[in-house]
């Protein structure tokens, strides 16, 4: 089955740090940028950190400089690591990706969600 399986996330205190990953299973992840995603309580999802496959990054303005994002091409898995977390940081993360599989593209895939809850 293709899908984007995530992991991580949890309950930690304002300062602290914690790592998502987000693996394509079934599939490996196409030439297309991949994201991660935030959804505040009440809040649309937004872009967070993204990652092309030149292994280019950008962030959101809040974000930068406390989070980075990366990828390992052996595991299919992407990565995004989060230091310094803020209160503000809490809510569900969420990666996107095109993936492919048996030479067919299979486009705009979201992992399961994540929760991420900041304490101060």
């Amino acid at each position: 089955q293709v899908q984007l399986v995530q992991s991580g996330g949890g309950l930690v205190q304002a300062g602290g740090s914690l790592r998502l990953s987000c693996a394509a299973s079934g599939s490996i992840f196409s030439d297309d940028a991949i994201g991660w995603y935030r959804q505040g309580p009440g809040d649309r999802r937004e872009l967070v950190a993204g990652i092309t496959k030149d292994g280019r990054t950008n962030f959101e303005d809040s974000v930068k400089g406390r989070f980075t994002i990366s990828r390992d091409k052996t595991k299919n898995t992407v990565y995004l690591q989060m230091n310094s977390l803020k209160p503000e940081d809490t809510g569900v993360y969420y990666c996107n990706a095109d993936l492919m599989s048996g030479g067919r593209h299979y486009y705009d895939y979201w992992g399961q969600g994540t929760q991420v809850t900041v304490s101060s």
